[in-house]
């Protein structure tokens, strides 16, 4: 198939994903691919830590994502899947970072979200697991499962031009300029009306 990460405007980041089967050889392929990519764009990207990926961003609409098993450690490249997973409930206080996507490359948002999740899902032989988490894997997961929804981390903070940044070479945030590249930025949001 080759499959490879899409990237904005592509519509299929707007798509509701649909249940994940891993009897499913496109669910087999995209788990494996997306352990491939999230290395091979961290090769890429000295400064950044490839976290996670959602089948979504190879275009697969399939309710499955990939979380490093650990997100301090950019030598450990392990990454478990996990199958259809699903927020139970969201905790603690509302907290703000930073976040970036491998499908929309060139852009940072400081994105609110709760600060705590549990989640339920599958692993890669069906067993079911339950997750409580806190923290940067509080997060990961929430933006992960948004890409499952067809919702991108830029949508939580649409209207925020102080929450918009781009990387540059040394790996320190610089803000951007929000009204030439973001607000009403067609490949961001192609079904924006002016």
């Amino acid at each position: 198939m080759g499959l490879k990460i899409i990237t904005v405007p592509d519509s299929r980041l707007r798509q509701k994903s649909i249940k994940a089967r891993i009897s499913d050889p496109e669910v087999v392929e995209a788990i494996e691919t997306m352990r491939k990519e999230c290395i091979a764009w961290e090769k890429e990207h000295p400064h950044e830590l490839s976290a996670a990926m959602a089948a979504p961003q190879l275009g697969v609409n399939k309710r499955v994502i990939i979380v490093r098993d650990d997100l301090d450690d950019k030598d450990n490249q392990h990454f478990t899947a996990l199958l259809n997973p699903e927020i139970i409930k969201t905790d603690g206080k509302i907290e703000r970072d930073y976040e970036g996507c491998l499908s929309i490359p060139y852009l940072y948002a400081n994105v609110p979200r709760p600060d705590k999740v549990r989640i339920k899902a599958e692993l890669e032989d069906g067993t079911p697991v339950r997750i409580k988490a806190d923290g940067f894997l509080a997060r990961t997961l929430q933006h992960e499962i948004d890409h499952l929804e067809g919702v991108l981390f830029i949508d939580h903070v649409k209207d925020d031009p102080k929450a918009f940044a781009r990387m540059n070479d040394k790996g320190d945030l610089d803000p951007v300029d929000y009204d030439k590249e973001v607000k009403g930025n067609k490949e961001l949001w192609p079904d924006d009306e002016d």
